[in-house]
């Protein structure tokens, strides 16, 4: 039998070298990823304070209480509501402006800048700049509401408007990156799909439904996804903005796992096992999106 041809010391050190130069990449990946995510999976299950002291390990006992905490099942409800609706207001809103701004015009160019101008701002910022305008007493807005003599109106305490105010300054300051990955993608139709069209007799609603939609739904998929996680991991605008009132109708999951590990008693353990619950959503939502953008491309 002939034994195995043994590859030369040169060879085997070329052969190792893509390994080397992955190496780094991995570490950090292991360092910043994986040993985080293991290391929140046992503080989970163990009765911890924010300052690590006096731990005692508790199992899934944390799991059993956050499901019958009525303020977590109110912050999963509220979280998954502000989820629903913005996504469609975003996805939406994205292609609308996105088709009208597609050309390279210099006012398109203008426009492109000024809606991705909030991106580029702390949320922190602009949700302390949101609360001061909308402000019941010192607020712009409802002074001129005041003024137009329809009296005083407190858009950020009213448990029926606060949500859709959070939802309105999301939109506002994340729709900018919708446009500009949906233009992008859209200036990467071939312009011959749209002149065959033309001479077939297609108007503009018939192209953009039937080449330009088909044609970026990889990039569609994509802001999609990032949004939905975005919108499941909302924190800082709500915090600013409304500290999760009134009646904590604004409370989403993070501002509730941010209460528990700093505010109220400084349970480690039991904020940890919330985000775990959070992590699983996440994850869960993720794959049956991915599954439908693998099904709809095939």
């Amino acid at each position: 039998m002939k034994s195995p041809e043994k590859l030369h010391p040169l060879q085997q050190r070329q052969s190792l070298t893509p390994y080397f130069f992955l190496l780094p990449a991995a570490m950090l990946i292991l360092v910043f990823n994986i040993f985080p995510l293991l290391m929140s999976f046992m503080i989970s299950t163990m009765d911890m304070q924010i300052s690590f002291s006096s731990a005692r390990f508790v199992g899934i006992k944390n799991y059993i209480d956050a499901l019958a905490d009525r303020r977590f099942i109110n912050s999963v409800g509220v979280t998954l509501k502000f989820t629903l609706l913005e996504l469609p207001v975003q996805t939406v809103l994205g292609l609308f402006l996105s088709a009208m701004l597609t050309k390279n015009t210099t006012a398109n160019k203008i426009l492109r800048s000024i809606y991705f101008l909030p991106i580029i701002c702390s949320a922190t910022a602009i949700g302390i700049m949101w609360n001061m305008i909308l402000h019941s007493n010192i607020g712009l807005i409802t002074y001129w509401i005041r003024a137009a003599g329809s009296g005083r109106v407190n858009f950020l305490n009213t448990p029926g408007t606060a949500l859709y105010i959070v939802l309105f300054v999301t939109v506002w300051r994340t729709f900018g990156i919708s446009i500009i990955i949906m233009v992008a993608s859209m200036q990467n139709v071939p312009a011959d799909y749209y002149q065959a069209a033309e001479i077939d007799g297609a108007g503009k609603i018939r192209q953009f439904f039937f080449i330009t939609l088909p044609s970026i739904m990889p990039a569609f998929w994509f802001l999609l996804m990032t949004r939905a996680i975005g919108s499941l991991q909302i924190f800082d605008i709500v915090y600013t903005l409304t500290g999760g009132g009134p009646n904590f109708t604004t409370e989403t999951l993070v501002t509730y796992i941010y209460r528990r590990a700093v505010t109220m008693g400084g349970n480690m353990g039991y904020a940890t096992a919330i985000s775990e619950f959070l992590f699983v959503f996440i994850m869960f939502i993720t794959f049956i999106q991915y599954r439908i953008m693998t099904k709809t491309e095939q």
